[in-house]
């Protein structure tokens, strides 16, 4: 009995310790699947394609969306247009600075957790955007009156009033050396300074996303699946500036200080020209979705295994491309060199020190710049995108300024009619270069084609536009009948030269600043739930004959704003056609210099496009639009925005810089075409003369045997 009973307790211990020790075994075994499936993912060329697109996606939305409320930043902080040009390229110039040691460093450094850096960095700049709106004091669109509550009474005429009243009154609506104070230009300053120092941080997080990422992309993924894929990336890239306008149209509907209103609410609406729609919610916005999208890139490896597959869909789609296409443009690309030479080419940058890449860098700089294709394809370039920054910067405004629309709808034409017509246009660029196997000479022909027909749609909107109206005291007829009667009216009144509450006469289409200047005494709501219309009564400074002595408030309405659709289709076929060029431009610069040289070629082409038009080209238009102002805002006695334009001036000064890029555009591409035609021909010629050489020889032979055989 025995004998069984303990081989039963042994079997039941044995079975014990087998059950025992696969209850871990199992558990070990489901460890090493999620860490598996983890790193499967992480390890996936297209996960980091996927994550890529959505981090350039929501790192342009940011910069797209500081264009999209230039002009609100503009009123909010009153600041001119030259200014807001410099704060919008000011993030070029932390780019600038360190793009060029980007071919440098290439796959020394953890591309992608340098990139997860970089992102953050964007990140901190949108929230440091951001803050001068919480440091700052509540914005009063009425600056005039700063011990008033912001209503309609404050910039009332105070004629009718008792001396001692009106003096006081008066003293009141100038303000005292105690506001101005407050006011001063000190704390203006400083909030203007956090600005620009969030732009040049924006800059410097931007410098290693997009190098290092293109870079991983074709470094681990399959030969043939590498344009694809930087396909996707660019399509899905492009949409970023579209998505900022969007949301710059829908966070400017809400008043700007929407979390600290004041009690009783305000009295504005988006229409109104003192409205500031909140800028600064959007910034936080894209801040969060950059930060989202940084996660990822802190868990992909520094180096992966490269895709040894290509795309299924791809091989059905295009054999012929794979085929013949393809490897006749990698062949013309890298040209008929030994594969160890390309091999030593191809090592020459990683061999290469700190201080011995500075010292190649100008040789390099002044290689490719000595040639003619190079040069005059980056200055074509330049003209280009000077005039794509100048329209992206400041069309916005220019949009509110001309049609007397609301900034929220001008954002909204630009992101749902511009942007895709531009993307559009890069794509079928690519399509076309991609599809017909275009040559240099050809890419110069779409040049040509797509930078004349760009300027060809350029030339009707000198003539799409709305003339300013009158503006009394500013702009108008020359002479008024009761000039000097409306004058001395506005002096008797003790109007504030700093107050800005603009109200029109509809009978004349005349515009006052005040109510003050217009002479009225008294006001009244109009009809409808919101009470945002104001009407004031007994005008008694008018300068036409109104019998009923009303005005409303608000800017006069412009007669012609229907004309904004048909500008911006004319805008945004232009957009789509010259971006046409991008392609084709960007396939004569890789063809045109050597093999060794493409990846600095590309570094210097992006540092002089960043030198040469996006940092100068904002400013210039900004001046260019100051210099159509017609009246200054003051406070304090300091000059700040602009208040109003005249349009006719504005409208062809800023059109006129547009024709003037495009126009250098055409003479670039006209001039390269011109070379590669004169190297076409050379080319012929050197190949004909060895050709007739051969021919005498062999007549010369012929000849000899015809000889030997008559001696014989």
């Amino acid at each position: 009995m025995r004998g069984p009973a303990w081989q039963r307790t042994e079997m039941s211990d044995s079975e014990t310790e087998v059950k025992m020790s696969t209850k871990p075994t199992s558990k070990n075994q489901d460890e090493p699947f999620q860490k598996r499936l983890c790193s499967n993912l992480f390890h996936n060329i297209k996960f980091f394609v996927f994550c890529h697109s959505l981090l350039q996606l929501t790192q342009l939305m940011i910069s797209g969306y500081l264009k999209s409320s230039i002009s609100t930043i503009e009123k909010r902080f009153g600041l001119s247009s030259q200014t807001s040009g410099l704060l919008a390229s000011f993030n070029e110039v932390g780019n600038t600075a360190l793009i060029v040691f980007v071919s440098y460093f290439g796959s020394r450094v953890h591309r992608p957790r340098l990139i997860g850096l970089g992102a953050v960095l964007v990140a901190m700049a949108g929230l440091l955007m951001s803050l001068p709106h919480f440091i700052s004091e509540p914005y009063r669109y009425d600056h005039a009156n700063l011990g008033l509550r912001q209503d309609s009474t404050s910039s009332l005429c105070l004629l009718s009033q008792a001396p001692e009243q009106a003096s006081a009154s008066a003293s009141v609506s100038t303000p005292s050396n105690s506001s101005c104070a407050f006011h001063s230009e000190a704390p203006q300053m400083a909030v203007v300074g956090l600005m620009f120092l969030a732009q040049a941080l924006l800059g410097v997080g931007a410098v290693p996303i997009q190098p290092f990422g293109i870079s991983y992309i074709d470094d681990f993924a399959h030969p043939n699946n590498s344009p694809l894929y930087l396909g996707i990336l660019f399509a899905v890239t492009l949409i970023g500036p579209g998505v900022a306008f969007g949301l710059g149209g829908l966070m400017l509907r809400l008043y700007v200080d929407i979390d600290r209103m004041p009690e009783g609410g305000i009295s504005l609406n988006p229409k109104d020209p003192r409205w500031v729609g909140a800028w600064w919610l959007g910034f936080l916005i894209a801040a969060g979705a950059v930060i989202l999208t940084a996660l990822p890139y802190f868990f992909f490896p520094r180096n992966m295994s490269k895709e040894q597959q290509e795309l299924g869909f791809k091989k059905r789609i295009l054999p012929s491309l794979n085929d013949k296409g393809e490897n006749s443009l990698i062949k013309e690309r890298t040209g008929n060199f030994p594969d160890k030479e390309k091999d030593e080419a191809a090592q020459i940058a990683p061999d290469l020190t700190v201080i011995q890449f500075v010292k190649i860098f100008p040789k390099v700089l002044l290689r490719n710049l000595r040639h003619p294709i190079f040069l005059l394809v980056v200055l074509a370039q330049v003209s280009m995108s000077s005039m794509v920054a100048g329209m992206a910067t400041f069309l916005p405004k220019f949009l509110e300024r001309q049609f007397s629309v609301t900034a929220s709808y001008a954002n909204l034409l630009i992101g749902s009619i511009s942007v895709p017509g531009a993307i559009l246009g890069i794509i079928t660029g690519g399509v076309v270069v991609h599809r017909l196997h275009l040559s240099s000479k050809q890419c110069a022909i779409v040049g040509i084609v797509g930078a004349f027909a760009c300027l060809i749609l350029g030339i009707p909107l000198f003539f799409l536009g709305c003339p300013t109206h009158h503006i009394a005291n500013i702009y108008g007829p020359s002479t008024f009948p009761e000039n000097e009667e409306f004058l001395n009216c506005t002096q008797l009144c003790s109007c504030s030269k700093s107050d800005f509450n603009p109200v029109c006469d509809t009978s004349t289409h005349t515009e006052y600043i005040t109510p003050c200047q217009a002479g009225c005494t008294g006001f009244k709501r109009g009809p409808g739930p919101s009470q945002d219309l104001v009407i004031y009564t007994n005008c008694s400074c008018l300068l036409s004959g109104n019998r009923k002595n009303l005005v409303i408030s608000g800017s006069c309405e412009s007669s012609c704003s229907n004309l904004v659709i048909p500008f911006m289709l004319l805008v945004s076929v232009g957009s789509a056609v010259a971006s046409l060029v991008h392609t084709p431009s960007f396939m004569l610069i890789l063809r045109g210099v050597k093999n060794e040289d493409k990846s600095l070629a590309i570094g210097i082409q992006f540092m002089l496009l960043r030198i040469l038009a996006w940092m100068p080209s904002p400013v210039f238009h900004g001046s260019a639009i100051d210099t159509t102002c017609i009246f200054w805002a003051s406070t304090c006695g300091l000059q700040s925005l602009c208040r109003y334009y005249d349009h006719d001036l504005l409208r062809h000064r800023f059109i006129g810089l547009q024709v003037f890029f495009k126009l250098s555009t055409l003479f670039c591409f006209i001039l390269v075409f011109s070379i590669l035609r004169q190297q076409e021909k050379e080319a012929a010629c050197s190949r004909s003369q060895p050709d007739s050489v051969l021919q005498e020889e062999k007549l010369a032979l012929n000849s000899e045997k015809q000889s030997g055989e008559s001696t014989v």
